[in-house]
């Protein structure tokens, strides 16, 4: 019979790996820092380093963004992990936590000083071939951006599966008895917060992740003064927390069983999606039908009503679409 200590511990593996995910992350942007001292690199690249807002936020937004995900990741491989194999069977682990911070590291290391590097170094390649400017035109810089980031996303989530196989791979078997034991601790959970929290963690992530790739050579988040860049890079990813924390707990129940982490992530990916899909098309015909007959002064004040209308529709369509999305997604477990 395993014990009700090995139990309660099993059932806190989910949070000590997010943490350690965290604690890794953090390591590893000390030692990145490191490198930069005066002394590693000459005074010539320190200079052409730059320190601005409106460069610097974008970039802390862009670290705390990949924190998040790798952190609701991993959380979600130890949960999955309770719910599939059971909580005496990952009680088994005991070793979980110390297996899991040297693969991750390791892989991040191989990434950012491996297969980093060797991206973008295709990355400019790719940019100095004339076929994509072809093909793309004045998009291909902003194209190829996009494809490097989008690989660095794959890359975290592959780097947070491969640590989190090694750590809970080898599962022992489990008794009747502890089956019975899995089965009482199952209840002290809450699984109805849980999914709303981490629904609303990886839609704030990916969120950040999207407007800091729009950040990139926007002439309208540039020009920001301090104030302004720390609403769009503080207050806006705040407010979207709340909104799709909101909608993942109202597209779920009360009588909520269990998490299924991996249903909240792609309900929180494919939620922003369709908001994001749905206010460019709303942006797009309103341009369309607003500004042809409008010039000057008048074209700009459209445009300004046109984008301001945006705010309330967005936040209005994160808490419906984020609760239509997590109530299909979990309907057969409500």
């Amino acid at each position: 019979m395993t014990s009700p200590a090995l139990l309660a511990r099993a059932w806190r593996l989910p949070r000590d790996l997010a943490l350690i995910t965290l604690a890794v992350e953090v390591v590893l942007m000390l030692f990145n820092a490191g490198m930069l001292l005066p002394g590693v690199l000459d005074s010539q690249q320190l200079l052409e380093i730059d320190t601005s807002a409106s460069a610097m936020l974008p970039m802390a937004s862009g670290f705390f963004a990949a924190w998040m995900l790798g952190a609701a990741l991993a959380w979600s491989h130890a949960r999955q992990a309770l719910e599939v194999r059971g909580v005496v069977n990952v009680a088994g682990l005991t070793d979980a936590r110390t297996r899991y911070p040297a693969p991750y590291f390791m892989v991040l290391l191989l990434n950012y000083y491996g297969l980093g590097p060797l991206s973008y170094q295709l990355q400019q390649k790719l940019l100095s071939d004339d076929w994509l400017q072809g093909v793309f035109g004045r998009f291909a810089a902003t194209s190829s951006v996009v494809v490097y980031e989008a690989v660095q996303l794959a890359l975290l989530a592959l780097s947070v599966w491969f640590a989190a196989w090694v750590a809970l791979r080898a599962p022992k078997a489990v008794g009747a008895g502890d089956r019975e034991a899995a089965a009482e601790a199952q209840v002290s959970g809450v699984p109805r917060r849980a999914v709303a929290m981490l629904v609303a963690v990886v839609f704030t992530s990916l969120q950040m992740w999207c407007a800091m790739l729009a950040s990139i050579g926007s002439v309208v988040i540039g020009p920001m003064n301090g104030v302004a860049l720390l609403l769009f890079w503080g207050a806006l990813p705040l407010v979207s927390f709340a909104l799709s924390f909101w909608g993942g707990w109202l597209g779920t129940a009360p009588g909520l069983a269990q998490v299924r982490p991996f249903k909240a992530v792609a309900a929180s990916a494919l939620a922003l999606a369709l908001v994001l899909a749905s206010c460019m098309a709303v942006f797009f015909v309103g341009v369309e039908l607003l500004l042809p007959p409008m010039h000057g002064l008048a074209g700009l004040g459209a445009l300004i009503v046109l984008v301001a209308a945006l705010v309330p529709l967005y936040f209005a369509l994160t808490v419906l679409l984020t609760r239509t999305v997590t109530r299909r997604l979990y309907r057969p477990y409500l």
